[in-house]
């Protein structure tokens, strides 16, 4: 090697072919110190772009509704973590007032029931198909054995008040509400008077209030449908006060 490429390759610098008066000179070898070569950055993006378009790279994407799903519950998750933020306590403040809330709507649910969807309604006691009272009690045994307390109360007041016709205690009368029976067969049995009006009330609240009946308003209901049929009727005459004899329900 020539003194001149000496000089050059101790500076790092590319010797050149050839320098006129030194001759040829021979190529140096690269060393773990010099850069690395690089791409210019346009070039490269545009490379990358087209290499990660391949479909092979997006075989297993979550689909439309996957991704709508997780934006959803990063959503919820920002909500949550901003509601966490503001409440007192943080995290656990927050956790404690849901609870709370929930609590609060649960004993709302249980001591009022299903909210009424408007105000309640008297509609007819029975429907299009005349049945006899045996027909009525049967039926309400049949839900009554099932648990399904809603319609055996609503059998049960339709076999006492058609108990009551059967025994020419009430007039039949379509369009008949359960009210109006109440009130009509409590002028003939004041003795049960508050019992049947109890009952009306438990009739329209699981018919037309959205309220749900149970085990024990069946059998209050079971029990004043035998009752009745025990009970005598007070006699009445035009301008006294109706009175009862002894023994009248027995």
């Amino acid at each position: 090697m020539t003194l001149a490429g000496a000089v050059l390759s101790r500076l790092g610098t590319a010797v050149p072919s050839s320098l006129p008066g030194f001759g040829t000179a021979p190529s140096l070898p690269r060393t773990g110190d010099e850069p690395p070569v690089t791409v210019p950055r346009d070039p490269a993006r545009e490379a990358a772009e087209s290499e990660l378009s391949k479909p092979a790279y997006h075989e297993n994407d979550p689909g439309l509704f996957q991704r709508a799903l997780n934006r959803f519950w990063e959503w919820v998750g920002d909500l949550l973590h901003a509601a966490s933020g503001a409440a007192p306590g943080g995290g656990v403040g927050l956790v404690v007032i849901v609870l709370a809330v929930v609590a609060v709507a649960a004993a709302l649910w249980w001591r009022l029931g299903t909210p009424r969807r408007g105000p309640a309604l008297s509609a007819a006691l029975f429907d299009d198909r005349p049945r006899s009272a045996a027909e009525h009690r049967a039926t309400a045994e049949a839900h009554a054995a099932q648990g399904h307390w809603n319609q055996a109360v609503q059998e049960r007041m339709r076999a006492v008040v058609r108990s009551l016709e059967e025994r020419a205690l009430l007039d039949p009368r379509p369009g008949r509400t359960a009210d109006e029976a109440a009130a009509e067969a409590g002028r003939t049995l004041p003795a049960h008077a508050d019992e049947l009006r109890a009952a009306a009330r438990e009739f329209d609240d699981v018919t037309y209030g959205g309220r749900s009946a149970d085990a024990a308003a069946y059998h209050r209901l079971a029990r004043l449908d035998q009752t009745l049929e025990r009970a005598k009727p007070v006699l009445t005459t035009a301008g006294a006060t109706p009175t009862s004899s002894p023994g009248a329900t027995g």
